[in-house]
């Protein structure tokens, strides 16, 4: 697996928009869902949901996001080219939320419920996606990713916003102190 992990800056950089699909896009493309499938052989209670280009550290605006959340016998992903948040909507929820990117942390993320994301398909085709729930958060995350923004950027500094998997496959909460605060794997650019 080629995963980029914290602290690595590619993470943090604004990914290059895809101006036209060649051969190299189409391989990107592969290799990401092929990571996503690979990632999640190797976590029993884990789905790898989607997947944004920088995690494989392509600087382009490239995500894949599963067909299929609830099922991961589902290996079908949809490639999306240059997606961007049109408009958010709906209240503001709190939900659990994972980054291949940020090994074995999670946390209560806030994102609103609804999102209206425009995109190309890997065919050049524009389109546009009105999401809900599980589906908005995927999407606002790995847009998130594109910009170089991850997850724990929104929880930073909220102690009660992280979690583990413990070995039975439950969130448990994360002693913030010994744990997140002054991690210069999560943030390196603290002082």
């Amino acid at each position: 697996m080629n995963i980029v992990t914290t602290p690595d800056p590619r993470l943090r950089v604004k990914c290059k928009k895809v101006n036209h699909v060649d051969d190299e896009i189409h391989e990107m493309v592969e290799n990401m869902i092929q990571n996503c499938l690979d990632w999640e052989k190797e976590h029993k209670f884990e789905i790898s949901a989607a997947l944004a280009a920088p995690q494989l550290g392509y600087d382009r605006r490239i995500i894949v996001v599963r067909e299929d959340t609830e099922n991961k016998d589902n290996a079908t992903f949809i490639p999306l080219l240059n997606p961007e948040v049109i408009k958010t909507e709906g209240k503001i929820e709190r939900d659990y939320e994972g980054c291949l990117s940020v090994p074995n942390y999670y946390g209560k993320v806030p994102r609103p419920t609804k999102a209206r994301i425009k995109a190309q398909t890997i065919d050049g085709q524009e389109v546009r996606i009105k999401a809900e729930g599980f589906l908005a958060r995927t999407l606002m995350h790995e847009i998130d990713h594109l910009n170089g923004i991850l997850f724990i950027d929104h929880i930073k500094d909220d102690k009660d916003a992280w979690y583990r998997l413990d070995n039975k496959g439950d969130l448990v909460p994360v002693d913030y102190d010994k744990d997140v605060a002054g991690n210069k794997d999560l943030f390196p650019d603290e002082d």
